[in-house]
């Protein structure tokens, strides 16, 4: 089973954008997961090809229609992937969803635009809403490449070792420790003793002690949950 992200879009020539590099997209090219787009447009049957009409009581902007949005959906097989519109109002993204949606056939994604879209298709169509981040986007088509990216790096073999993903920001509900390479000395600033030692016990010790200060300084609502998950483990 090939994992295959579909992604609805009114700009199908935005993709495969960072996808087609790097890591990615050599697995692309490899076969080790699959890119479709369906253009939205293809779907409008109003002599302009327009997508959008005005908000219903007023309001700036223009609603992507749902009769549009609802045959541009339903043209796609769903393949038991879950139905996923990118939009700011939604739950956030995490970690634990990508990981289990990786572990799966794939994403379908539709990208918004204008003011996002007319609410009832959402529902009517099952719609999961989710949102990358705390900022406003003038589309979901960088918003449906952060989570496919997310997704595909965590698929075996193609970032080669799959230990890499284990220690990580987010698993566990802790940020990453901080990394350190080549020279020893730069600018002035030395590499941790601890690091070079050899004394591997130690080394692990240190870049939990990192991860935690990490995550209780810039992510408190992370800290809480580890904390809460330690307690119970214990």
């Amino acid at each position: 089973m090939t994992f295959t992200a579909t992604v609805l879009t009114l700009y199908p020539e935005a993709f495969p954008g960072a996808l087609g590099v790097s890591l990615i997209g050599t697995a692309l090219k490899e076969g080790k997961w699959a890119l479709e787009t369906v253009d939205i447009r293809a779907f409008s049957r109003h002599k302009h090809a327009s997508v959008d009409d005005t908000p219903v009581g007023g309001g700036p902007g223009m609603v992507l229609r749902p009769d549009v949005i609802a045959e541009a959906v339903d043209s796609v097989e769903r393949k038991a992937r879950p139905l996923i519109c990118l939009t700011p109002r939604g739950k956030p993204l995490t970690q634990g969803m990508v990981r289990e949606w990786a572990e799966g056939p794939g994403v379908i994604l539709v990208c918004g635009r204008f003011e996002g879209f007319d609410q009832r298709v959402i529902e009517a169509r099952g719609m999961e809403e989710v949102s990358v981040g705390d900022a406003v986007l003038a589309g979901g088509e960088i918003p449906a490449q952060y989570l496919i990216e997310a997704c595909v790096r965590l698929i075996p073999g193609v970032l080669g070792k799959m230990a890499s993903t284990q220690e990580e920001s987010f698993e566990g509900d802790l940020l990453e420790y901080p990394q350190y390479t080549r020279p020893r000395v730069w600018e002035g600033q030395e590499i941790p003793e601890v690091l070079l030692g050899g004394d591997h016990g130690k080394v692990a010790h240190w870049r939990r002690e990192q991860a935690e200060q990490a995550t209780k300084d810039r992510r408190p609502d992370l800290w809480e949950r580890y904390q809460r998950r330690d307690g119970e483990t214990r």
